[in-house]
């Protein structure tokens, strides 16, 4: 059984008696700015994950490569110690 259109305009007539237009459009201008808050933190997340991100790979290639020249480096002693 649907509501008629007299009974959902008695409802809405009945809530903005009940709270006033004041209050209502507060509280919509409330709910707008959390959707907004909670879309301006998302957007923030997403830049920290890629910037930790490309943090981590440019760590890795900075140790594989300072890695590599140690070892390189080493083997070189070893074999002018043998050599």
């Amino acid at each position: 059984m649907m509501p008629s259109f007299w009974q959902i305009l008695l409802v809405l007539a009945l809530v903005v008696l009940l709270f006033g237009r004041g209050k209502i459009k507060g509280l919509m201008e409330d709910v707008a700015q959390g959707i907004k808050g909670f879309k301006r933190g998302m957007k923030e997340d997403d830049t920290v994950a890629q910037t930790s991100s490309k943090t981590i790979e440019a760590e890795a290639t900075v140790t594989a490569e300072g890695a590599t020249p140690h070892k390189d480096a080493a083997a070189q002693k070893d074999g002018a110690a043998h050599g």
